[in-house]
């Protein structure tokens, strides 16, 4: 097996499709994923998985039940399973994420968001 480094803004720059997550690793499991969030997504909830928002490039809102999380490049946040959320980003912003490989991107909800064959950017 080849061991590569895998360039983050390389990565990025294969795609401009909002809400639709790219895996670029695998390890223990769990995908690593890039995507661009803009606009609004829906509340929805991860019933077996935590995950986990790193925050590239711009701004990143995640609405809670009872408040929001602001979340500025170089921040993340770990949502832990059966936690409603809401990811929403008023302007383009780059996120970096850390799922299980059976996380579906809108949860439990099923809707024309919802990505259940990703891309492979590696």
């Amino acid at each position: 097996m080849e061991i590569k480094k895998v360039n983050l803004e390389e990565k990025l720059n294969l795609f401009s499709a909002h809400w639709s997550p790219k895996i670029i690793g695998e390890l223990n499991g769990q995908f690593v994923k890039i995507a661009k969030f803009k606009g609004e997504f829906i509340m929805h909830s991860h019933e077996k998985e935590d995950e986990l928002f790193y925050v590239l490039h711009g701004e990143l809102f995640i609405e809670l039940k009872d408040s929001t999380l602001h979340l500025k490049a170089g921040e993340f946040v770990i949502i832990p399973k059966g936690t409603m959320h809401k990811p929403y980003a008023p302007e383009e912003a780059s996120v970096l994420l850390f799922e299980p490989v059976s996380t579906l991107n809108t949860g439990e909800v099923k809707n024309d968001l919802t990505r259940s064959d990703l891309d492979r950017l590696f």
